[in-house]
């Protein structure tokens, strides 16, 4: 859905196509919030806050709406005491989806990791539960994210290589040329279209409506484009 429609269906869901009254809608206002609809509908599909409380791959509707956020990277680790630390996770990064590496061990050849992402605060209890903690014979160990970066646990047993993190990145922004970019102050000088499928635009049409309605206090307008967010969610 390109840009231009996208505002004329906005516009129209809120009565605004022709007025020119004091709640005439900005295009800068359609911009925060179709991005901000988009960053909220992401997070709720992935941690199930929907209609069907259904969470990022339990269905295949939710796998296919999804997909195009899926990153994988390479990720450089630092050997430290007990673990090996990455770099500073991506600035797009969102959320977690797992992590790829392979063990390096003089004794043996590299073996699939399995990593398990876990809480800072059980740290201790995983490396001394004899059947949590890092084993490069079961080809298993625990991660957990600190400072916005990953660290993965060896108990200095073994070594870590070859990893990749595979993650939700954020939405990309809508831009509108000729619009004030919020997060620069500058005008826009170029269009960046909504990035999914159009019928995953129409639901995030719907939302951002919803957004502008509560904005501008028009109630029954707000209820009607939430009502219809709930149904095709």
């Amino acid at each position: 859905m390109n840009n231009n429609l996208l505002q004329i269906k906005i516009k129209e869901r809120l009565n605004k196509l022709d007025s020119q009254d004091y709640d005439n809608v900005e295009c800068w206002q359609i911009t925060e919030a179709f991005n901000k609809a988009q960053l909220e509908w992401s997070r709720e599909l992935v941690h199930g806050y929907n209609q069907r409380q259904q969470g990022d791959e339990s269905s295949k509707f939710a796998i296919d709406d999804l997909q195009m956020l899926l990153e994988t990277i390479p990720v450089t680790v630092t050997q430290r005491d007990g673990y090996y630390e990455s770099d500073l996770i991506p600035l797009n990064y969102l959320w977690w989806k797992r992590v790829q590496a392979n063990t390096l061990m003089d004794c043996c050849p590299p073996r699939r990791l399995k990593v398990h992402l876990s809480e800072a605060a059980n740290i201790d209890d995983m490396l001394n539960d004899e059947f949590k903690k890092p084993s490069a014979e079961w080809g298993e160990s625990f991660a957990v994210l600190i400072g916005n970066r990953i660290r993965i646990y060896t108990n200095n047993e073994f070594g870590v290589q070859d990893v990749n993190l595979i993650y939700y990145r954020r939405p990309t922004d809508i831009q509108i040329n000729g619009c004030i970019n919020l997060t620069t102050g500058l005008v826009n000088t170029v269009n960046i279209d909504c990035e999914f499928k159009d019928d995953i635009a129409e639901i995030l049409v719907d939302y951002a409506v919803s957004i502008l309605a509560g904005d501008v206090e028009s109630f029954n307008t707000m209820q009607k484009a939430q009502q219809n967010v709930i149904t095709t969610t």
